[in-house]
């Protein structure tokens, strides 16, 4: 006698396209242009939803010299402009303005901040900058908004920065597991120019293996929207 197969049963607190979404999750992984088909496939809300990498790295977030950071533009852009500001002073204050920043300026601009101005997403400096803004570290810090050498938004040519980060330059930061997540795009993009960001993204943070790693340095890649499931991405490397 055949042995009958009951139907999953939607849990009751998942709603039924979540539950659907995770039916058609694939339990294996793949490469990334099937990754992204299958992620764009996924039934979605009404609004575009990011598409979404995340990493789990073979670090040690406690050590400096394992830390990973940085900001790239991606190919295809991120779908999304950014917000920024700028500090900096005489000539620059214009040339930042024109680029794009939606405030420029140094002492008024910390000002705003101490009482509360946080309408932006990035904030960039030129060096001699960066005494003015030093006690905004405990404020901004924690949002992952000061800026930073190591990220590229500490930076002598500011209205460069301006332009590249307002057209969507991507910042990335491993957290305190060693994970890192960014937004390569919009569900809306075509399948190759988000695979086109994800392999170039991928192939970024590759370059930075630490020379502490020891074994495989990205251990994981899954690659999701903002409301869809995690499909994980196959990956190999070269290390000694």
């Amino acid at each position: 006698m055949a042995k009958t197969v009951e139907a999953p049963v939607k849990p009751r607190r998942m709603g039924r396209r979540s539950f659907e979404n995770e039916q058609a999750k694939p339990n294996k992984s793949m490469d990334v242009k099937s990754a992204v088909d299958v992620v764009k496939g996924f039934k979605a809300p009404k609004f575009d939803q990011t598409v979404e990498v995340s990493m789990h790295l073979n670090i040690d977030p406690k050590q400096a010299d394992q830390q990973i950071r940085g900001a790239v533009a991606l190919p295809n852009g991120i779908g999304k402009a950014k917000r920024v500001v700028a500090f900096c002073q005489g000539d620059a204050i214009k040339e930042a303005l024109a680029a794009g920043a939606v405030k420029a300026g140094g002492e008024d601009i910390v000002a705003d901040i101490e009482k509360g101005f946080f309408d932006f997403d990035v904030a960039v400096a030129s060096p001699d900058m960066m005494r003015v803004i030093s006690k905004l570290g405990r404020v901004l810090g924690p949002k992952g908004l000061m800026p930073s050498p190591k990220a590229g938004t500490v930076t002598p040519k500011v209205a460069d920065a301006v332009k590249e980060y307002s057209a969507g330059k991507v910042e990335y930061r491993n957290d305190k597991s060693g994970n890192i997540n960014v937004g390569v795009g919009k569900m809306s993009f075509s399948a190759p120019d988000l695979s086109s960001n994800i392999e170039f993204f991928i192939s970024t943070i590759e370059k930075l293996r630490p020379k502490a790693t020891k074994g495989a340095f990205i251990k994981k890649i899954t690659l999701s929207g903002t409301m869809t499931p995690g499909v994980q991405i196959e990956h190999s490397e070269d290390h000694e």
